[in-house]
């Protein structure tokens, strides 16, 4: 049978929580203009692409080692404490993991804030790998959204 898992990870952001929560809530149209080397691009299918039921679909770019396409739906949404929660509901991913939902938290640290990212899994087998690749790929994008908020 199958193992489940919980993937955590805390980034130490320079910015604001306010302006990095405004722009991680924008990754719809932020990431495929300031990262074009990850995402191709993300298509909001159903919704306004933030609110709760709403649903995406991301192609990432050329090189992506593990993902191609993955379709997303927001489960829920805090504006007020800066959360939100998601699934994945269809492509590449669920080839790995029979589920795979996602959570983000930004709190206020300092002059800054800090990130905490969670992910919940079932893998299809005891033979698939922990997500470190998704972890690992999550926390390059907050910091690269970090630097480009630092650079503005």
């Amino acid at each position: 049978m199958a193992s489940s898992g919980v993937l955590e990870v805390d980034v130490n952001i320079e910015s604001s929580a306010e302006k990095f929560w405004e722009d991680i809530r924008n990754s719809t149209t932020l990431f495929p203009k300031y990262f074009p080397d990850q995402y191709k691009t993300i298509e909001i299918l159903e919704g306004d692409g933030k609110a709760a039921g709403s649903i995406r679909l991301f192609t990432y770019a050329e090189g992506s080692p593990l993902v191609k396409i993955s379709k997303e739906k927001i489960d829920t949404v805090d504006e007020e404490n800066k959360k939100v929660s998601y699934s994945v509901i269809e492509g590449d991913l669920l080839k790995y993991y029979k589920s795979f939902k996602g959570k983000i938290e930004v709190s206020p640290k300092g002059d800054g804030c800090l990130v905490k990212w969670t992910c919940e899994n079932e893998k299809v087998s005891d033979d698939v790998e922990v997500p470190h690749i998704i972890k690992d790929f999550v926390v390059k994008n907050f910091t690269e959204v970090d630097d480009l908020i630092q650079k503005a």
